[in-house]
């Protein structure tokens, strides 16, 4: 009997010392599957990032320039026999006088030797298309100017703009290229006596969308924004809060709420064209509302948000202790009394960080809106929430489909606008939540 346990013992040690060793080569293979994880996530981030870069700089590398604008200075002689030539002053007269003329006869005084049509045909290039109409604007503003001869900054061409911005590849064959040999010679000179100057471009901001790209700007898309933005948050706040509240608060729990709450939740997953459908189908052809107006956009929009406030705000409510409902019943508060001064302060933080985000979502949505005709060509500002508009996605949209190199820096510089909107609204949102997030 001694002689065998000294062997037992060592079976057991032996088999202890296995199961020690069978356990760290499971704990080996569990930690390098875990480092192995963590380089996966951290390979994941640095992809994103990566793309995210790549992303931001081509819209910046592409859109920046289109923040300068290029003008020359011309002589330009405002000849009485062409803008008034029965001296009346009469603003209707002076408004439909030619100063596109004005500007050709400059450029003709300043290159003589320019003779031929085709010749002359390019050397008008050299200027905007609406340099007549800064001209209309400066007499209509002081009659005065009639009669002088003064120095105009005048917007140029979307070509030459491009050319002077080094966007137009000189060493190319004159084939290959929109502007011509004469032209640059042109401009050379032009440069070479201080006639050319880029400057800031607050035509971008201010001017409304236009054909030619130099006249271009994004002030109707950002007011038809406002309208359609605040329009939509004035709809879709309170009723997705009180269907929330209803919801979460005072509905019964059955067949029908358990209905409402699989729709709610389905219908943020549903496409956002399907949405826009709707809006053609019911808010203008049965409604009658004006098609292209903030109006209806901001309906079709508010449909689009309304699931996203609605589950927001419910996960507010929900993130609110039973024991603040409880003691405020138990002091005496009705249940109405309980959600209006007790449970809604607690819960509004959440509630505005899910209306904002969907505030930015409704921002960017564009096929909705294509649906009910906000893709219109849109010149004039909008005065009212009724008048025809776009938004600055759909202009987005309408400057990328342009085949003029100008309208591709547009496209960019406006993105870059769109995603600064973007950026500060969700900024906001995540301050909201800081500022006044409570931790139970």
């Amino acid at each position: 009997m001694n002689s065998q346990k000294p062997t037992r013992d060592g079976a057991d040690g032996m088999d202890s010392r296995r199961t020690i060793e069978i356990v760290r080569a499971g704990l080996r293979r569990r930690q390098a599957a875990e480092k192995r994880f963590r380089l996966y996530g951290l390979l994941a981030i640095l992809l994103g990032l990566v793309f995210l870069s790549v992303l931001f700089v081509s819209i910046v590398g592409n859109g920046y320039s289109a923040f300068a604008q290029t003008y020359v200075r011309l002589p330009v002689y405002f000849d009485a026999a062409v803008i008034d030539p029965e001296g009346t002053r009469d603003p209707e007269t002076l408004g439909s006088a030619d100063y596109a003329g004005l500007v050709k006869a400059s450029l003709r005084e300043m290159f003589p030797a320019v003779t031929e049509r085709g010749e002359r045909r390019a050397l008008y290039g050299i200027i905007s298309n609406g340099a007549g109409f800064e001209l209309r604007d400066r007499v209509l503003g002081d009659p005065a100017l009639i009669g002088t001869r003064q120095d105009v900054w005048l917007v140029a061409d979307d070509e030459i703009d491009m050319l002077v911005k080094g966007r137009v590849d000189r060493t190319l064959p004159e084939l290959d290229r929109r502007v011509k040999d004469d032209q640059i010679g042109w401009v050379d000179r032009l440069d070479a006596e201080g006639r050319v100057e880029k400057r800031f471009n607050t035509n971008f901001f201010l001017a409304g969308d236009s054909r030619d790209p130099e006249l271009a700007g994004i002030r109707g898309a950002l007011v038809g924004s406002l309208y359609t933005l605040l329009l939509t948050l004035a709809l879709s706040f309170p009723i997705g809060v009180a269907a929330a509240v209803y919801l979460e608060e005072f509905a019964p729990r059955n067949r029908i709420t358990d209905l409402i709450e699989v729709n709610i939740n389905n219908l943020a997953a549903v496409p956002s064209i399907v949405f826009g459908l709707l809006g053609l189908a019911v808010f203008i052809n049965f409604f009658g509302i004006p098609r292209s107006s903030p109006l209806v956009g901001a309906l079709v929009l508010t449909l689009l948000v309304l699931p996203t406030i609605i589950i927001a705000s419910r996960a507010a409510l929900k993130s609110v202790p039973p024991s603040i409902r409880e003691a405020a019943l138990g002091v005496g508060a009705s249940p109405m009394q309980t959600v209006i001064y007790h449970v809604l302060p607690l819960a509004m933080p959440g509630m505005l960080t899910g209306t904002i985000i969907g505030m930015a979502h409704a921002l960017g949505e564009t096929a909705p809106l294509l649906m009910i005709g906000m893709v219109a060509f849109i010149v004039s500002i909008p005065a009212g929430v009724f008048d025809p508009a776009t938004v600055l996605p759909v202009q987005i949209f309408l400057w990328a489909d342009s085949p003029e190199r100008a309208f591709v820096e547009k496209t960019s510089a406006a993105i870059a606008v769109l995603l600064a909107f973007l950026i500060l609204m969700n900024a906001v949102a995540v301050i909201l939540r800081k500022r006044f997030e409570r931790r139970w």
